[in-house]
């Protein structure tokens, strides 16, 4: 099958997703039936690495026995209770968690976005209850070439196109700086900044990793001005990139994480905020709340990822398998790789543009049973679940070899 032809079935399936589906999405033409560990297999019967993990959501792996048991088991007992009654699960989670993160206090919410939205919140009325701002002149700093979702508010800061065309007029409130630029954010650091709002690894913009010496500049700075350094973890946190966070690797703390994604262990949505009781504390009852968040299905799930990491044996084999990867794939620079960009089991590809685009790539990788994904014209990304094996990351690597000297290279 190439990489552009598909079976009856999986041709049934695509045609009724873009029958009765907004088209908000552009998938590969890749049906999925089943998934166990990196494995996932189409209706057809085709096994493929999955080398994406559902942008780390699936960062232990699909069906993992720890994460699956937590939510059957909680399935047999309650599944929702809304926030207006507690549930037995919901503290041992927030105590996990917070404790995870050396952290004081969990909100608990459902999507990565939802996690975004609510630190925007907690910023403002930290700004205005604690440091002092006047009314209504809050500013966030954040980054150009951001990704934060996809939200009206969140898209009123990004500066990607196909993310804003069409949906305004946006949610003031909001300075975008180049990133991985501290003189330039230093610039911008008035009085009325609240908090500065950063993906320590940008994920979406082609994994791009920051100068070194950038997460500390911004948490010195930060605190100086009495400032909320607030980091988007949810792609980059929970095991991906070699260690816990990010944060980790760049050795800075900031007031608060934004989690999602690995969260919900690739079964049920789960994010989360994080921080110190001065800064979650500023909510009051009523000011912000979800009805599924926090769920009894939620923090079972959430719980047990939380008990996975604990041991730190995910995050050492993140490391040790992404310096691996990493190794490997800045040997194909020069031929037909531009660069290659990463930090543990996240990769970052520039495809020559001049060989192909990175739609292309993915599509030649899925005939040979790769699954990854393109972003930004010719980079493609590889985030395979953290339970991949060294010999199967070797396989992926052949096959985009294949796939560069199938074009040319």
């Amino acid at each position: 099958m190439t990489a552009t032809s598909t079976s009856s079935a999986t041709a049934r399936y695509i045609t009724q997703v873009e029958e009765y589906g907004a088209h908000n999405y552009h998938p590969l033409p890749v049906v999925v039936h089943e998934a166990f560990g990196a494995w996932v297999t189409d209706v057809d019967g085709k096994r493929y690495l999955d080398c994406l993990a559902a942008y780390s959501a699936v960062n232990f792996g699909h069906g993992h026995p720890v994460l699956v048991d937590a939510a059957r088991a909680q399935l047999d007992r309650v599944t929702l209770t809304s926030r207006a009654f507690h549930n037995d699960v919901l503290g041992p989670f927030l105590e996990g968690l917070a404790r995870l993160a050396g952290k004081d206090m969990v909100l608990p919410m459902n999507t990565g976005a939802e996690a975004v939205e609510s630190a925007i919140k907690i910023a403002r009325a930290w700004g205005y209850r604690v440091k002092g701002v006047e009314h209504d002149r809050a500013k966030i700093v954040v980054a150009h070439g951001n990704f934060h979702g996809r939200t009206t508010t969140i898209i009123s800061f990004s500066n990607d196109p196909d993310a804003r065309a069409d949906f305004g007029p946006f949610t003031p409130g909001f300075v975008s700086v180049p990133y991985g630029d501290a003189a330039a954010l230093e610039a911008l650091l008035d009085d009325d900044v609240v908090a500065v709002l950063l993906e320590p690894i940008q994920g979406e913009a082609g994994i791009i990793v920051p100068p070194a010496d950038y997460l500390p500049a911004v948490r010195r700075m930060t605190r100086e001005r009495n400032i909320l350094f607030i980091a988007d973890e949810i792609q980059s946190g929970l095991g991906r990139t070699g260690a816990t966070f990010q944060c980790d690797n760049a050795g800075v703390i900031p007031d608060l994480y934004l989690l999602g994604k690995a969260l919900g262990g690739g079964i049920v949505p789960v994010s989360a905020v994080v921080g110190d009781a001065s800064v979650l504390g500023v909510l009051r009852p009523g000011e912000h709340g979800s009805t599924f968040g926090g769920n009894p299905l939620a923090a079972a799930v959430g719980l047990a990822v939380v008990g996975l990491l604990e041991t730190g044996d995910y995050q050492r084999r993140a490391a040790e398998l992404g310096e691996h990867l990493l190794g490997s794939l800045r040997a194909l620079v020069g031929h037909g790789v531009v660069a290659v960009r990463g930090a543990g089991l996240w990769a970052g590809i520039d495809i020559d543009p001049a060989l192909a685009g990175g739609r292309e790539v993915c599509e030649a990788l899925a005939a040979r049973g790769v699954l990854a994904k393109d972003t930004h014209g010719s980079t493609i990304r590889l985030a395979p679940p953290i339970v991949v094996e060294r010999e199967e990351l070797d396989w992926a690597v052949e096959q985009l070899v294949a796939v560069l000297a199938e074009l040319g290279a």
